[in-house]
């Protein structure tokens, strides 16, 4: 298992998170929990809605093996490039000619009044969709290198425009406010584009894009695009799923009370800390390695890496599932309650974080084991088992939304996520899962997880009576 590779993306993917968590806490105090902030989110969350789905997860992930085994990588790699940034391109133009349609579809329940708010931030925000792309694309390429900083780092960028325009804009009126945020999340974008071309270039990696430009109509690389071609729509299928779960609990939540929406947004940006420094970290490090075990016929290699992995993973998520339910109050206060963001807004994002924090674990391993899936080519059997847990997952979302509201929508992922971890692990074999759970490091798992838990109880209930 690579400690460096996990360690710096780990590292990088920290600092982004405080910086994201820091402008959260700038934007909670400019907006708090409001129709504004509902707005806002509403626009950011489409292009973060296909960036996740188009340029994340399936295209690293359906990329990163077909260009391992490419005999042309430059050429392969400048003919995909071509190909998803004219789509990308095109979609951009498609949502800049019909916004309110394209807002219509993830707040249905909103007024024409709220989309017609709405539907010139979507187009603004839209375009991040292009940059965040080309992000991606350079990021796989250093990936393929062992290199990880750079594209965990890069969000600071983002979120030091966002931040600087809140501070700039903190005294203006919402609506002024959130028009800025969506310019500077432009300007976010372009300089996470100009931090990976200086890395590629430092990297010695401009000469293979080049060249590959340059040979692009004389080097055959008709079977390397067939072989991405048979992975990327199931790796979009599977990848899309969190997302459109995501989507749907995003235009739920539209049908309950105003900032139903902000809880869980700041909820999930809670949330998604832990999940990001440690499961997003030691997957997204442990990928290529992976990928290079299969592609020289070394499983035996690729599971000792996913057993290694597996360890580090459950005392590190479990340490913050407790973290995160028994301090979530404690945790939503100190974040978030001040200006427009009030006691009751605690409250009901603390309530929200427990129920996100209960899938904690059962996400990130899910994705561990869905990485050894990928790796070995198997992305139909994980787009399948994807799409069964979205739909356990939507069941559960409208029947606890009922009587928990927000709350009962991120309960309802968590157990997605529980669903998908089980069938992950069916597929990728019992017995395999079996001989790592059996391992001396189960008893010293158990009594960490007691200690712990027995020591954050009553830090939470001297921290409650302090703040109360």
């Amino acid at each position: 298992m690579r400690l460096k590779s996990i360690f710096s993306n780990s590292f990088g993917i920290l600092i982004s998170r405080v910086s994201g968590l820091l402008r959260d806490i700038l934007m909670t105090s400019a907006l708090g929990a409001s129709i504004w902030s509902d707005i806002f989110l509403m626009a950011f969350k489409f292009p973060n809605l296909f960036r996740r789905i188009f340029a994340e997860g399936s295209f690293t992930q359906s990329f990163m093996p077909s260009y391992v085994a490419s005999k042309q990588k430059g050429v392969f790699a400048v003919a995909i490039f071509m190909r998803f940034m004219l789509i990308i391109v095109g979609f951009s133009l498609i949502v800049t000619l019909f916004p309110e349609t394209f807002t219509k579809a993830l707040a249905w329940d909103w007024n024409d009044d709220l989309i017609g708010k709405t539907a010139p931030l979507t187009i603004i925000n839209f375009w991040y969709l292009d940059l965040i792309f080309i992000v991606t694309f350079l990021g796989t390429i250093l990936q393929h290198k062992e290199h990880f900083f750079t594209t965990a780092f890069s969000t600071v960028w983002l979120n030091i425009a966002m931040i600087a325009t809140l501070m700039f804009y903190a005294k203006s009126e919402p609506q002024t406010i959130v028009y800025a945020l969506s310019f500077s999340i432009l300007a976010g974008g372009l300089l996470q584009v100009a931090t990976h071309m200086i890395a590629i270039r430092k990297k010695g990696l401009a000469k293979i894009l080049i060249g590959g430009w340059k040979y692009r109509k004389t080097k055959d690389v008709k079977q390397e695009e067939k072989s991405f071609n048979k992975l990327f729509l199931p790796s979009v299928i599977g990848n899309s799923t969190a997302q459109i779960a995501s989507f749907i609990d995003t235009s739920l939540a539209s049908f309950l009370v105003a900032g139903s929406v902000s809880y869980l947004f700041y909820a999930n940006r809670v949330f998604q800390l832990p999940f990001a420094i440690i499961a997003l970290a030691i997957t997204t490090a442990l990928f290529p390695a992976i990928s290079k075990a299969i592609k020289n016929s070394n499983e035996e290699a690729a599971f000792a890496n996913l057993s290694k992995a597996f360890w580090l993973l459950s005392i590190l998520l479990g340490a913050s599932v407790l973290g995160g339910i028994l301090l979530s109050e404690p945790i939503v206060w100190l974040l978030f309650e001040r200006g427009a963001f009030d006691l009751e807004d605690t409250k009901n994002t603390a309530y929200v974080l427990q129920m996100y924090m209960v899938g904690l674990i059962p996400f990130g391993l899910a994705k561990l084991f869905s990485l050894y899936l990928y790796a070995m080519h198997k992305h139909l059997k994980a787009a399948k088992i994807a799409v069964i847990s979205l739909v356990i997952n939507v069941i559960f979302s409208i029947i606890l939304m009922q009587s928990m509201g927000a709350a009962g929508l991120a309960l309802s992922g968590s157990i997605g996520g529980f669903a998908q971890l089980f069938l992950t692990i069916k597929e990728v074999g019992f017995d395999k899962f079996w001989n790592i759970v059996k391992s001396k490091t189960m008893p010293m798992f158990i009594i960490t997880m007691i200690t712990f838990g027995t020591i954050l109880y009553f830090i939470n209930k001297f921290l409650i009576d302090m703040i109360r």
